[in-house]
């Protein structure tokens, strides 16, 4: 890589009228070191600085762009939607267009609500759990996050563990006492708050596949153990997808684990790109929400033309591509198996966990990670190391520890080839540095 003259003045100059000059806590590079990259452009599998420096990204927007960047038929879309107006609060075909993709991808959708935001989905859904059981409480799991609504931000993973912000000041005491807090993988942990406020809790909302203290896929009868609870209690069963919708199978972790939640987000994928969130579920939970029932949410831009448009492009491409997901899942099995062997052969202690096409490398001396506290046991100054010598070299992962990489439809078996022998050259310069 050549030099960042440019993103470097732009940095500084965010500073100055940006809080910590980004727009999201996790761009900031703050847990790698460095600075963070001012993004011109993205084409495919890759994108390209102010400096013209070009990378094998697999960030990917942090998800959304399973197509990869720029996908013809996407940008199409959305450039055809500009010429007919940028919104309109009213109602507009491409709005039912999009619901109606959403509730035949996912059979357990019976009706859906869209909205601007993941934080928007989730905000929504627990408001609607809530009021359809006539309860307070809400049970989270320790290291997911589900945006940075109040009730979430208890726990909280992503940018949160990052920056080791547990929990943010501005969270009031009654709405911290109304989150309660389970292990993730660890059922038990799950019955006995069950147990202590058996009539009080409205809702378990849960990552099928947690993505925001890295990728930790679901262990067996996990997600079961939890629908079965959620049942006997009269509790909202509530899958964050957000991350994993579309994205490790058409119809997201709860197909791919053949379990129904009562509601379920959505996000990323789902936008092609642009702003937006859903939520939606069972018809009589769902019936609750204004105009036809008491709970109330509203959006001035939910259904913003821009983005229905590229969301409809987005699930149509995924409809319509000859075995989409076989094909995502032969490359991230080559990437995973790579990275596995890249740290094996040089002695480095890691654990590659791996959902569809989004997974994690670990740098933890652990035989597994299953939860938040497995998590936490990774050396983040080696992921750190790590990350800036794969960007030097062309690589951009994720400038966090706790996050996922993506892989696209437009990443070639070559790019991981490429990817996999870089990483084992950092690796050896690391280990080599190391005994020095």
């Amino acid at each position: 890589m050549s030099n960042i003259e440019r993103s470097l003045q732009e940095f500084s100059r965010a500073c100055k009228k940006i809080p910590g000059g980004v727009n999201s806590p996790v761009r900031a590079f703050k847990s790698v070191g460095g600075v963070p990259l001012f993004i011109q452009t993205a084409k495919g599998a890759h994108v390209t600085d102010l400096d013209g420096n070009r990378y094998l990204d697999y960030v990917g927007s942090w998800g959304p762009m399973i197509l990869g960047h720029s996908y013809e038929s996407v940008t199409t879309a959305i450039c055809d939607a500009t010429q007919k107006g940028a919104s309109f609060g009213a109602p507009t075909e491409a709005e039912c267009e999009l619901a109606e993709l959403i509730c035949s991808f996912v059979p357990s959708v019976e009706l859906v609500r869209l909205v601007n935001s993941g934080t928007e989905a989730t905000m929504s859904a627990l408001r609607l759990a809530r009021g359809f059981t006539k309860r307070d409480r809400v049970i989270k799991f320790e290291g997911c996050y589900h945006g940075h609504g109040d009730s979430f931000l208890i726990s909280a993973g992503s940018g949160a563990t990052t920056l080791g912000v547990p929990n943010s000041p501005g969270v009031t005491a009654g709405t911290a006492a109304d989150t309660l807090v389970a292990k993730y993988n660890d059922l038990e942990s799950v019955e006995v708050l069950l147990q202590k406020y058996p009539d009080s809790i409205a809702a378990i909302i849960v990552e099928p596949v947690a993505g925001n203290m890295g990728v930790i896929p679901p262990a067996d009868d996990f997600l079961q153990g939890l629908r079965d609870l959620t049942h006997k209690y009269g509790a909202v069963l509530i899958f964050d997808e957000v991350m994993s919708g579309f994205r490790v199978a058409k119809g997201g972790a709860q197909e791919l684990y053949s379990v129904r939640p009562d509601l379920t987000t959505f996000g990323k994928v789902i936008g092609g790109g642009l702003p937006v969130g859903a939520y939606g579920g069972r018809k009589d939970i769902m019936d609750m929400v204004a105009p036809i029932g008491p709970v109330y949410q509203a959006g001035t831009l939910a259904g913003n033309p821009l983005a229905t448009a590229a969301g409809i492009a987005t699930l149509r491409a995924i409809d319509t591509i000859p075995d989409f997901y076989t094909a995502l899942e032969k490359n991230a099995v080559m990437l995973e198996k790579g990275l596995q062997r890249a740290c094996s052969d040089h002695g480095i202690d890691s654990v590659l966990n791996r959902v569809g096409s989004m997974m994690t490398a670990f740098f933890t001396s652990n035989s597994t990670v299953q939860n938040y506290t497995d998590a936490t046991t990774c050396d983040t100054q080696l992921y750190g190391r790590f990350f800036n010598e794969m960007l030097k070299r062309g690589i951009y992962m994720a400038p966090s520890q706790f996050e996922a990489a993506f892989v696209s439809y437009a990443h070639t078996s070559e790019n991981i080839e490429t990817t996999v022998k870089t990483a084992g050259m950092v690796l050896e310069e690391i280990t080599s540095s190391q005994l020095k």
